[in-house]
């Protein structure tokens, strides 16, 4: 197992992603449980790119809660009802979302007052029904591109493969 993390800030974004989505296919493997995956994407994102904060809200009642999951950074908002701020707008529509300015974005929610940027991708298990939503935020005005909401939508879909669970059968 790779017992790394990256440190991929200076390489173009498509090829870090890449590396990244790898790496953190490599570490994953043999693994089935989704607390366990959100808990290490988190870290593994967090510091390939040193983003402000990088976690998951995790569906706890479908179309209505999302609650705070694996995370690393300060503290994030506890819950985040569906249709609410961005992560609850993702939640609701199905489709990711960069939000270049948080501070223009209707309705925003301000778990960490030096969030500047934001982006938020659908994490989908594999029905297709959402189990979460990935959440980063940087204080840099700007610093998500379609670059890295197709990269971390790469990254996610690890949920949305059927896996073994135990005793072999499929989860």
């Amino acid at each position: 197992m790779a017992e790394t993390t990256l440190d991929l800030r200076d390489l173009p974004k498509p090829e870090a992603y890449a590396a990244l989505k790898e790496h953190i296919d490599l570490v994953l493997a043999g693994v089935d449980d989704d607390v366990t995956a959100m808990a290490t994407m988190s870290a593994l994102i967090h510091h390939a790119f040193g983003f402000l904060w990088t976690g998951f809200y995790r569906v706890v009642e479908p179309g209505r809660l999302l609650r705070v999951g694996p995370y690393q950074g300060f503290l994030g908002c506890l819950e985040i009802t569906f249709g609410r701020g961005v992560c609850g707008t993702v939640a609701t529509t199905g489709r990711g979302l960069v939000v270049d300015d948080v501070e223009a974005f209707a309705g925003h929610i301000a778990c960490d007052a030096r969030a500047r940027s934001e982006i938020v991708v659908p994490v989908v298990n594999p029905a297709g029904a959402l189990l979460a939503v990935l959440d980063v935020d940087a204080d840099t005005v700007g610093a998500f591109t379609q670059d890295d909401l197709a990269g971390l939508t790469r990254i996610v879909g690890w949920f949305a493969v059927p896996r073994p669970g135990p005793g072999g059968a499929l989860a």
